[in-house]
């Protein structure tokens, strides 16, 4: 049963359950991608077949495979997946940067150019848990970008075929190419390349700890996302919303994985006891309800606090991924929120919509990140490079300013290399 505390009577880091040990795979994902940064794909093969139980011989998903796959899903869930892509479309497209030139002063031009990165491979987690969201929520901004080609990596089913939801989903997006690899493997292929697999600049997409120790590792020599943590929901609710509402959105969260955490922050008493009476009710109907009865046991939590406005403070300290503002006019509380990964607003706005379909990006800042991170967006696949033109005349008139800066900071070369070319005689 879910814990009901007073605020004080937990400390804000043990709310989350962060920092919580967890088992060490370094070695073992060090192991595997030297591995394959040697063996290419005959390593991938290998690992295909030990942790998939599928033996293959050809890596990438042909064009055949990806229209079986079109062909298998129903075409309700065609249409659904075409309307979600269409909303998330509409959302990163206003995060596109543009370059700027300056030319403010005679002689002078500064600039910037936004350029996208030629490669980006995306990590999907697949087989029985197949996520079809994570390939729109990942690729499309990579598309918007403009990165040339967009590449999919996630484990084949023990019949060497991917799950036809993932190929559809990559379809509709138009994800250029599909591997059927998953796995640390599969974020060394990316960062390295093989034979089949081309190496990538930018790599994205959630997984399993091996998964996420493996994009540590390889990260300098490729960019990465980030390292996500459990999956985490923080409600903020008073007692006018729907007990059975709360209950099912901790819930759509404690479903996820058994270190998943859930946790309202109310200022009722009385609504805390009706939210938990919801849990016991609820949980038994879910398919997955062992694996949510241990998340909500072990990690769970209904935080009492005075009011509203401590409630949101808490919140601000958590920094949550998932927020639910479960109350009337909840942009009220909108401008005090000051950490979060991505804000559900009202008693009829579910964090499954975010998952889903509204548009803004699923994939998160966890572990208290959002202070300092944000969602994945169509930044993550641009960078930035900078440009500087001066004429003789206009670097005349500062070369003495530029030497004596560098002066000051001991490095005479720097000095002569501006006011050599303002000597008579220098051209």
């Amino acid at each position: 049963m879910i814990k009901i505390l007073k605020y004080g009577d937990v400390s804000l880091d043990e709310i989350f359950n962060r920092g919580t040990a967890a088992t060490d795979v370094s070695g073992i994902v060090s192991e595997i991608i030297a591995d394959v940064k040697e063996n290419g794909d005959a390593a991938l093969f290998k690992y295909c077949e030990k942790f998939d139980k599928a033996k293959l011989n050809v890596l990438e998903v042909s064009e055949e495979e990806k229209q079986e796959a079109m062909a298998l899903v129903d075409d309700r869930f065609i249409e659904i997946l075409k309307r979600a892509a269409e909303n998330i479309r509409a959302f990163h497209s206003r995060q596109v940067r543009n370059s700027f030139i300056i030319n403010d002063t005679s002689g002078v031009v500064v600039g910037q150019k936004v350029i996208p990165v030629d490669r980006a491979g995306l990590y999907v987690p697949g087989g029985t848990a197949a996520y079809p969201s994570t390939v729109l929520m990942d690729s499309i901004p990579a598309k918007i970008a403009g990165v040339k080609e967009v590449c999919i990596t996630t484990p084949p089913m023990a019949d060497g075929k991917v799950n036809p939801v993932i190929l559809a989903a990559a379809v509709v997006a138009g994800v250029d190419r599909i591997f059927k690899v998953g796995g640390a493997q599969a974020i060394a292929a990316l960062a390295f390349g093989t034979q089949s697999i081309p190496k990538v600049d930018k790599i994205v997409g959630p997984g399993n700890a091996f998964v996420a120790e493996a994009k540590k590792q390889v990260y300098g020599l490729v960019s990465i996302d980030m390292i996500a943590g459990p999956s985490e929901i923080l409600v903020v609710a008073d007692n006018t919303c729907n007990p059975a509402f709360v209950a099912a959105d901790l819930l759509s969260q404690a479903e996820h994985d058994k270190m998943a955490s859930a946790v309202l922050v109310t200022d009722s008493e009385e609504f805390a006891v009706k939210v938990s009476e919801e849990l016991e009710k609820q949980i038994p109907l879910l398919p997955r309800s062992e694996i949510a009865r241990t998340s909500i046991d072990n990690n769970g939590k209904i935080i009492v606090a005075g009011d509203l406005t401590a409630a949101i403070e808490i919140a601000n300290e958590i920094a949550p991924e998932h927020l639910e503002l479960c109350v009337d006019n909840p942009f009220d509380y909108l401008d005090s929120i000051r950490h979060a990964g991505s804000i559900f607003m009202g008693k009829y706005c579910p964090e499954a919509l975010g998952d889903y379909f509204a548009g803004p990006n699923h994939t998160l800042p966890t572990s208290g990140t959002a202070k300092f991170s944000s969602p994945l967006s169509v930044d993550d696949f641009v960078k930035k490079t900078q440009y500087t033109y001066y004429t003789k005349d206009a670097l005349s008139k500062v070369a003495d300013d530029v030497a004596f800066f560098a002066e000051k900071e001991g490095l005479t070369a720097h000095a002569k290399s501006a006011t050599i070319r303002t000597e008579n005689n220098n051209e």
